[in-house]
C-alpha cells in the first residue's frame, strides 16, 4: 500500500521591532499557495540587548483574523479539521496571509522577531475508516467519545457519525482529536435508510411517507452539499422498499459482518456496473453496541485521499478511489492502468491493467470480474503478494475481490472488495 510523504514548504521571515512601535500591531505577510492542508507558525523573539520584550502572536487570512493567542503561545497550527486552541480551523485560502505580531512590550533598543512558517502540501495516501456508526444520540450505547476511543484503538483515520434522524451528534463532535469526524445522519424511514454525509444538518424534518416526500428530503440534503448513500438495500429488516429511481451517490454494499443480504447487494451492484452505471460502493459497520461480530471498522472503508479533511475524503470517495476490507489488517487490492486507478476512466483500452493483492494468506481466493463476467479465479498457494496483468480487451470495467475461510463461517466470506477501474471505448 503506497503512501506519499508530504512536501513541506518552509519560509523564514525576520522583523525588527523598535521601541517606538510598542503598542502597535505588525503584519508579517506571506503567500499561501493552493493545495495546502496544514500551516504551522513559530516565532522566536531575540532582544537586541538584555531587555525584556513581550510580543503577542496571531494570524490573518485573506478575509479575516483566524486566531490570536496574545503572549500565551509561541507557535500554532491550522488545518481544515482542527487547529491550536484560539485559532479557527477551516479552509486554507490561497492568497496573502499575515502573521500578526502585537508589540505589547518592547525594550529601549528594540528586538528582532524570527517567524518560521511551514506549509504542508496536500499529498495522496490511503486513509481508512468507518462510514456508518451510531451513538447514544439515537439508539446506540456508545457516547461520541467512546466511538472515538474505539476507532483510535482500531487505528482508523476517520469515522462518520450517522445517528438516526437527528443532527445533535454533529453539533457536539469534538475538535481536539486526530480522528476526522464526518458529520452525518441516517435518514431512517419505515421502508429504507439513507445516510446523508458531510453536513451538520442535512434535513429539517426527517418524516417521509411517500416517494415524493423522499425525493424532497434527498433534494434538501443535496442542496446542503450532502453525500447521499443508499444503505444496506437488501437488509432483511430495513431493506429498500421505496422506488429506487432517485438520485443517490454511493451504495453501502457491505454492512457489518458478511452475510446473505450483503451478497445480494454485491450482486445487484455488479449488475448496475454491467448496465453502464458508474456507481461507487462503500462499507460501514453500522455499530450500535457491543456485539461479537459487529465492531468499529468491520468493514473498513479505504479511500485514496489528498488530505484527511472531510471534504477531501468525501470528494475522493465520489471519485471511486475506494477499497473495502473486512477489518484494517486484511488483504488489500490496488488496480492501475498507466497512471489511472480504481474509480478512474482509462482511455487506453489496449493497455494491460495491473492488479496487486497484498497481505494474502494461504487458500485465499482471488476473483477478478468485468462486465463480461468472471475473468480470473485462483486460490492462493501461500504468497503474501500476488500480481496479475490483465488485458483490457474493450471491457467496460474491471474489479476484484478476495474471499477467505474464517471461523465460524462454514464457507468463504468476502474479506476485500475493490471499486472498479473503468475503460473508455
Amino acid at each position: 500500500m503506497e503512501n506519499q510523504n508530504p512536501n513541506i514548504l518552509k519560509e523564514v521571515l525576520e522583523r525588527e521591532i523598535t521601541s517606538g512601535e510598542q503598542g502597535k500591531y505588525i503584519d508579517v505577510t506571506f503567500l499561501m499557495p493552493k493545495n495546502i492542508e496544514r500551516v504551522t507558525v513559530k516565532i522566536k523573539v531575540e532582544a537586541l540587548e538584555n531587555q525584556e520584550n513581550v510580543i503577542d502572536l496571531g494570524v490573518r487570512d485573506p478575509y479575516r483574523v483566524r486566531g490570536w493567542s496574545g503572549g500565551a503561545r509561541r507557535e500554532f497550527f491550522i488545518s481544515e479539521e482542527r487547529a491550536t486552541p484560539g485559532y479557527l480551523s477551516g479552509e486554507l485560502w490561497e492568497g496573502k496571509w499575515s502573521v500578526l505580531l502585537g508589540a505589547y512590550k518592547v525594550g529601549e533598543n528594540g528586538c528582532r522577531v524570527r517567524v518560521e512558517i511551514e506549509l504542508y502540501e496536500k499529498h495522496y495516501r490511503w486513509l481508512c475508516g468507518d462510514l456508518h456508526l451510531h451513538s447514544n444520540h439515537s439508539d446506540g450505547s456508545y457516547s461520541i467519545e467512546e466511538n472515538i476511543a474505539y476507532a483510535n484503538e482500531k487505528g482508523l483515520d476517520f469515522i462518520a457519525l450517522t445517528d438516526h434522524n437527528t443532527a445533535s451528534q454533529n453539533l457536539e463532535r469534538p475538535k481536539n482529536t486526530k480522528l476526522t469526524l464526518i458529520p452525518g445522519v441516517e435518514l431512517t424511514t419505515n421502508l429504507g435508510h439513507l445516510n446523508f454525509l458531510g453536513v451538520d444538518d442535512a434535513v429539517k424534518d426527517f418524516r417521509v411517507n411517500s416517494d415524493e416526500e423522499l425525493e424532497r428530503k434527498v433534494a434538501e440534503a443535496r442542496s446542503h452539499n450532502a453525500t447521499i448513500v443508499l444503505n444496506h438495500p437488501y437488509c432483511s429488516f430495513t431493506g429498500w422498499r421505496w422506488d429506487w429511481n432517485f438520485d443517490y451517490d454511493l451504495v453501502e454494499v457491505w454492512n457489518g459482518p458478511w452475510r446473505e443480504d450483503n451478497k445480494k447487494a454485491l450482486d445487484w451492484w455488479h449488475e448496475e456496473l454491467v448496465n453502464g452505471k458508474k456507481l461507487i460502493s462503500i462499507g460501514g459497520s453500522d455499530t450500535h453496541k457491543i456485539e461479537k461480530y459487529r465492531k468499529h471498522g468491520m468493514p473498513t472503508t479505504w479511500v485514496y485521499s489528498d488530505s484527511n479533511s472531510v471534504s477531501d475524503i468525501l470528494s475522493n470517495i465520489h471519485k471511486g478511489r475506494v477499497v473495502i476490507t473486512y477489518q484494517k489488517n486484511a488483504p488489500f487490492i490496488t488496480i492501475k492502468c498507466g497512471d489511472k486507478m480504481m474509480g478512474d476512466v482509462c482511455n487506453h483500452s489496449n493497455e494491460d491493467t495491473n492488479l496487486m493483492f497484498s497481505s494474502l494468506k494461504e487458500k485465499d481466493i482471488i476473483k477478478v470480474y468485468s462486465d463480461k463476467g468472471l475473468v480470473l479465479e485462483e486460490e492462493n498457494e501461500g504468497e503474501t503478494i500476488k500480481e496479475y496483468q490483465i488485458k483490457n480487451n474493450n471491457k467496460k470495467f474491471l474489479r476484484a475481490e478476495v474471499w477467505r475461510y474464517i471461523e465460524p463461517f462454514k464457507e468463504p466470506v468476502l474479506v476485500s472488495l475493490s471499486n472498479p477501474i473503468f475503460y473508455s471505448s
